[in-house]
């Protein structure tokens, strides 16, 4: 699996909640046709996010180049992905989030036959803009 997120700081215990920019398991990829491209808000333990979260099927390849993007303000979270919105989800958290970008193994869901297989992320570019 790989993924991006912004996660609260947690500097309060309730100030936790995450925006899922972007999550990508590789079972729930067809090689070259598409993929369920993870997106929304988990809201963890902060009570004044709602739990709003989806995997959506696109008809992308995902081990091309793509732009996973969200458009965050204090009333709304847009995902977009190659710049068309995917989708929306309104009260997203509204206090300081840290992003997050990693790769994720799952050792135990190996056949044994998968040992040379080695999860890889890359990315070309990371941008940020405050409004």
């Amino acid at each position: 699996m790989v993924a991006c997120w912004l996660v609260g700081l947690e500097d309060q215990p309730q100030r936790s909640a995450e925006i899922c920019v972007a999550e990508i398991f590789g079972k729930a990829v067809a090689a070259g046709e598409s993929a369920a491209i993870g997106m929304g808000l988990h809201a963890f333990r902060d009570p004044s996010v709602t739990e709003d979260f989806e995997a959506v099927r696109l008809p992308i390849d995902v081990a091309d180049f793509h732009t996973y993007a969200v458009d965050w303000t204090a009333e709304k979270a847009d995902f977009l992905v190659d710049g068309v919105q995917v989708r929306s989800c309104p009260g997203p958290p509204a206090y300081p989030m840290q992003l997050m970008i990693a790769a994720f193994d799952f050792p135990a869901e190996s056949d044994g036959a998968d040992d040379q297989r080695v999860p890889a992320l890359i990315v070309d570019y990371v941008r940020g803009y405050a409004r």
